[in-house]
């Protein structure tokens, strides 16, 4: 008997062994090509990009995965002991993997033997781990041997708190979203330490199968799920029972974001810095790389600028009459879920979209487009509302695919079906009114003059309507704008605001081409200085000035400035013929308001990577001994101005002295008041095709532009001090409010010479139309009668005195000209 035991025994020994050699060979063949885990020590997942505005808010977020990195000392104990009781109770104690765990499957599995059940599986956080990162998801029994032995050697290789690190930054939650930050942003727009104990088990819940516990097309088996997850909780000693009641009496209580942009309408600006960013660093960087870039906007600014271009964009859209639905729905059925198919403006919630159900001569009724819920269905409710005929008048007036026509009542203005926007009016104007989306189109930039720190930005109407940027991508003639840096060139190179060039028609012949440009209105004044000139935007004054000095300077000069890159030295160009973005022309103005120092416009101050390394920073310069610990008397911190100075700070004060003239006497005088000195210039393009109005305060630069986005006339009258002043006015009134004013800073040396702003003669100080100008060391108004530009288009001197009342004064005085 002994001796066949013993037979026995040998031969289950030499099984066992043949078994164990089996298992062995079968080990190392799998663990061949097994991943190397130690690529866990430099663990970079792809991270969430976010940009802020000045003031810190949240501005946009960029990702492929919606993810931010948190190390595990931020993620609350709550929300690690909901992950531990929903996947893993034993974490802190097993070596990779849960021996009891795995015995419970095993009977669990042997259970649901034909059944049609999934078997269950066993797997801990860190075998999750090896899966996730090293591993695929196949389901065979090669990679989980594969994950088991991972499991003991990541174990055996970083601590537990690292493995539940890398758990809880990796794994996917649905909605788009990674991680535990960026799942608990995504489902309850909240930071993971805000989390309540049952918002933590719900997201501890998901990762198993978020399909499964959708919020809202799965409510009541995430409900059960939760619930399971806050039972655990208790089980396992990390809630109290009086916790656990409380969570599992709460709904869910998701609140998914609506949107990347936290910011109210801050779209064009940050699609601009996106921009930039990807020509920086790269698409990789954006969308993977979580870099924190802090812009330079401004938001209370940002609202103001949206504000006004909207209001002057609508006014002129309104005045030009109603251009009809913008869709039309059969109302013979449920509207809502017609209506539900039409896209709103999402960056203007002001305006709803409605649907006629009723017009008469009353007003009409209006079906607001139903909200939809949170699982994106239509919502059932239908609301009505009545739009008076007060709030549409102006439509009255139609011109609906260019046939005009005039109604009487609403009833001739819409009919039943039509789809229209309408906005709820407040204050005096109280009720609803007709709106349009604006056909024209325009933008306004406004930026710091001393570091070029752009403060905000409006690109167009609306970025949900169009994503052209008006402000960074539009190449646009910006006419008597580009005026003043004509001036500029001149009084740079001898010149002075006091010099006396002909205002009379002028011929350029070019070839066979013969070139008569005009003054707006067809008016010449005669003989006229570079200050009338400026103020009342004469264009033959301006084109005799450039000829008198060279194209080949204001071409310089232009490019100096920023504004072209090479503009070719032809007269017209003189006038602004040339294209230019609104963005780089209000740059130009900086220059001029911040005493000729060159600057680089910039939207992002600051950009950091993923571990908060400063990267790029706008401000170059730098401050030695800003950092000292304490005050020891030392002398306070000076940081040197390494700025190129591209225009005389003396130029630039006279140029600046002009162009407040222009504000105070000239084409901005009836549209702009702000209350505080403040210098800027018109602008209008042949046949009205582009409005611009670019001026400023000491430490404001604001450029505001309007024009069809396919260029055509605007209509008479429609010149940058009717269309764009106004929105600029509107604007900076705005914004300066409660700040107090400051005068321009005058450069020492500059002579201050009381004259007569006609004629340019030395004036007693006495009279209507006298002004003290600047005049730079060595030059002041002129002593013999000089004119620049020939008289060749008049015959005689006393024509010219007849042609102009004030040319008598100068041609009599002999004052002006170039001294």
């Amino acid at each position: 008997m002994i001796r066949l035991i013993g037979y026995f025994f040998g031969i289950g020994t030499i099984f066992a062994l043949i078994a164990a050699a089996a298992v062995a060979w079968y080990v190392v063949n799998v663990t061949e090509d097994l991943p190397d885990y130690e690529v866990l020590a430099n663990y970079e997942p792809p991270v969430t990009t976010r940009f802020h505005a000045a003031s810190g808010e949240l501005m946009a977020e960029y990702a492929r995965e919606r993810r931010l990195f948190l190390p595990i000392q931020a993620i609350p104990d709550r929300v690690k002991a909901a992950f531990l009781s929903a996947e893993d109770k034993n974490f802190y104690s097993h070596p990779g993997i849960d021996p009891i765990g795995l015995a419970r499957a095993i009977v669990v599995n042997v259970q649901n033997l034909g059944s049609g059940r999934r078997p269950v599986g066993a797997s801990t956080i860190t075998q999750q781990v090896a899966k996730n990162f090293l591993l695929s998801a196949d389901q065979t029994i090669d990679r989980k041997v594969k994950e088991a032995i991972l499991s003991f050697r990541i174990e055996q290789a970083y601590s537990k708190d690292r493995i539940l690190e890398l758990y809880l930054n990796e794994i996917f939650f649905g909605y788009g979203a990674y991680g535990i930050a960026g799942a608990a942003l995504s489902y309850f727009d909240k930071s993971v330490n805000e989390l309540t104990i049952a918002e933590a088990a719900y997201l501890a819940a998901l990762p198993k199968a978020p399909s499964n516990y959708h919020p809202f097309r799965q409510t009541e088996r995430a409900i059960e799920r939760r619930d399971w997850v806050v039972d655990r909780m208790l089980e396992n000693g990390y809630i109290s029972v009086e916790e656990a009641r409380e969570a599992k009496a709460s709904p869910l209580g998701v609140e998914p974001s609506t949107g990347n942009s936290t910011l109210f309408a801050s779209d064009y600006f940050a699609e601009e810095v996106r921009r930039q960013i990807i020509s920086r660093y790269g698409q990789n960087a954006l969308y993977e790389g979580g870099l924190s870039v802090r812009t330079t906007l401004n938001p209370q600014m940002h609202i103001a600028a949206r504000q006004a271009l909207h209001d002057g964009l609508i006014a002129y859209d309104e005045s030009r009459g109603f251009r009809g639905p913008v869709d039309t729905v059969d109302i013979s059925a449920d509207w809502g879920v017609a209506m539900a198919e039409i896209n709103e403006l999402s960056d203007v919630p002001e305006w709803k979209l409605g649907v006629v159900l009723e017009a008469n001569d009353a007003g009409a009724t209006i079906g607001l487009k139903p909200r939809p819920t949170g699982s994106g269905e239509v919502g059932e409710d239908r609301e009505t509302i009545t739009l008076p005929a007060a709030g549409m008048e102006w439509a009255y007036r139609m011109n609906i695919d260019g046939q005009s026509s005039t109604a009487r009542s609403p009833a001739g203005v819409l009919n039943p079906g039509d789809v229209v926007f309408v906005e709820e009016m407040g204050g005096e104007n109280a009720g609803w009114r007709l709106r349009q989306p604006p056909e024209v189109q325009g933008a306004l930039v406004a930026m710091d003059p001393h570091t070029g720190r752009v403060l905000a930005l409006a690109g167009g109407f609306s970025y949900a309507q169009s994503e052209f940027n008006r402000a960074t991508q539009a190449m646009r003639q910006p006419g008597s704008a580009f005026k003043p840096f004509v001036y500029a060139a001149a009084l740079d190179n001898g010149y002075t605001p006091a010099s006396v060039v002909m205002d009379a028609p002028i011929e350029v012949v070019s070839g066979n081409e013969v070139w008569r440009p005009k003054n707006y209105g067809g008016d010449a004044a005669g003989p006229s200085t570079l200050r009338l000139g400026i103020e009342r935007s004469r264009n033959l004054m301006t084109v005799r000035l450039a000829q008198d000095m060279g194209m080949d300077l204001v071409a310089e000069y232009s490019e100096r400035f920023g504004i072209y890159d090479n503009l070719m030295p032809y007269l017209p160009m003189s006038l602004g013929a040339g294209e230019t973005t609104v963005l780089r022309l209000v740059s130009a103005y900086s220059v001029i308001a911040n005493g000729g120092k060159a600057i680089e416009p910039s939207l992002i101050d600051r950009v950091q990577d993923r571990y908060g390394r400063t990267v790029f920073r706008h401000e170059e310069r730098v401050c030695e001994t800003c950092a000292a610990n304490e005050w020891q008397g030392q002398e306070e911190p000076v940081i040197a101005d390494n700025r190129q100075q591209v225009l005389d700070p003396m130029t630039a004060y006279q140029m600046t002295s002009m162009l407040e003239g222009v504000v105070t006497r000239g084409t901005a005088a009836s549209a702009v008041n702000l209350g505080r000195p403040t210098a800027g210039k018109t602008g209008t393009t042949n046949e009205e095709r582009d409005a611009w109005f670019v001026g400023y305060t000491p430490d404001l630069v604001t450029g505001v532009y309007m024009g069809f986005d396919n260029p055509r006339p605007m209509g008479r009258g429609s010149t940058g001090g009717g269309l764009a002043a106004p929105i600029f006015n509107a604007f900076m009134n705005d914004v300066l409010e409660g700040v107090p004013p400051a005068d321009f800073r005058i450069p020492e040396g500059l002579n201050l010479i009381a004259i007569d702003r006609r004629t340019g003669m030395a004036s007693n100080g006495q009279g209507g139309d006298v002004i003290m100008e600047a005049f730079k060391p060595g030059t002041g108004p002129a002593q013999d009668f000089f004119v620049i530009g020939n008289l060749d288009s008049y015959q005689s001197s006393e024509e010219i005195i007849q042609s102009s009342p004030q040319a008598n004064r100068a041609v009599t005085s002999g004052a002006g000209g170039l001294y």
